[in-house]
């Protein structure tokens, strides 16, 4: 479900426009990649600028609420063709029920003096979206959507890709550039492939949403990778150099004497790359881990190590000091 803009910026639906561009800049400095580290801060930053670019402007924000957030969808004439067709001093189309909504879910209909079947089937070009006007008349098809899975790999590299999609007329192919370091419901636009309009008038466009599929090493959040970074008790007790895969090769990670399970140490810029900033950054997470079975002499050497060590696992404290 798309969120409110409205709820994305903190503000009432009857906020002025001073107290919209004043939760704007506020939610700006707290969520800007520069100022604020957190991995989930540069999505939520996107988010802010969106919400603030759609109700800065007056039309904009009209149109927002009246259509909700399938308004970019509308085309700029819809209100003025139902308004002409409707009942003068109220709603166009009179009386409303629900019906199928050509973008998924439901859409509330009208019936009263207009025929919707003439009005709406001249703006509506097909399910999946709705197409605005085009040069030299009419309207051009609907822009229509369509998901992408990537691996990460691919994700990270991106690169030239075929694709086959399912349409009205049969398998439709193909060729996607996609760009370096893409993530998780980034959209890549297909200029003209989308729906087929009416007469001589251009074709919408096709958007392609990018899934990035689960990994058995990477977790992904936003540009930034974790990765699990096995090693041994005496790695973690003294300190080692160990290399750790990351999606654009082999990398090193540093341990700090005295790591147990859990820890992050964090690979600066080796997680998704990012054309217009700062790529994402790798987090190697310890996980410490015993041999299965000891040699004789390993067997030896830990007991030594459990009559002479003071430590105590159970009354660790978090700061990292013994009691």
């Amino acid at each position: 479900m798309a969120r409110d803009y409205y709820e994305m910026l903190g503000v009432s639906r009857s906020a002025s426009a001073d107290e919209i561009q004043q939760a704007y800049r506020k939610l700006a400095r707290r969520h800007h990649p520069d100022v604020n580290k957190d991995p989930a801060a540069e999505e939520r930053f996107k988010e802010v600028n969106e919400a603030y670019q759609v109700l800065k402007d007056p039309e904009t924000r009209q149109r927002y609420d009246r259509f909700g957030p399938d308004f970019r969808r509308i085309p700029e004439g819809f209100e003025e063709a139902a308004g002409a067709r409707g009942r003068p001093g109220g709603s166009p189309f009179g009386r409303a029920r629900t019906g199928e909504s050509p973008f998924g879910g439901e859409w509330e209909f009208t019936e009263g003096d207009v025929d919707l079947e003439d009005l709406l089937g001249g703006l509506f070009g097909g399910r999946g979206g709705m197409g605005g006007p085009a040069r030299g008349g009419g309207l051009r098809g609907p822009d229509q959507e369509a998901e992408l899975t990537l691996s990460v790999e691919d994700a990270y590299r991106g690169g030239r890709r075929s694709l086959t999609l399912a349409g009205p007329g049969g398998p439709q192919s193909f060729d996607v550039d996609i760009p370096p370091g893409v993530t998780e419901g980034q959209r890549i636009r297909l200029a003209g492939q989308g729906g087929a309009a009416r007469g001589a008038a251009p074709a919408g466009d096709l958007y392609l949403v990018v899934r990035l599929a689960a990994h058995p090493r990477y977790r992904v959040r936003g540009r930034d990778i974790s990765v699990d970074l096995p090693m041994a008790p005496w790695e973690a007790a003294l300190g080692a150099n160990l290399t750790v895969d990351t999606p654009g090769g082999k990398g090193t990670v540093r341990v700090p004497p005295g790591t147990s399970t859990g820890r992050r140490l964090r690979l600066r810029g080796r997680g998704l790359p990012n054309p217009s900033g700062a790529p994402g950054d790798l987090y190697a997470e310890a996980k410490v881990t015993v041999p299965p079975t000891l040699s004789e002499p390993e067997r030896e050497l830990f007991e030594q190590l459990s009559k002479v060590s003071s430590f105590d696992a159970r009354h660790f404290e978090s700061g990292g000091r013994r009691r």
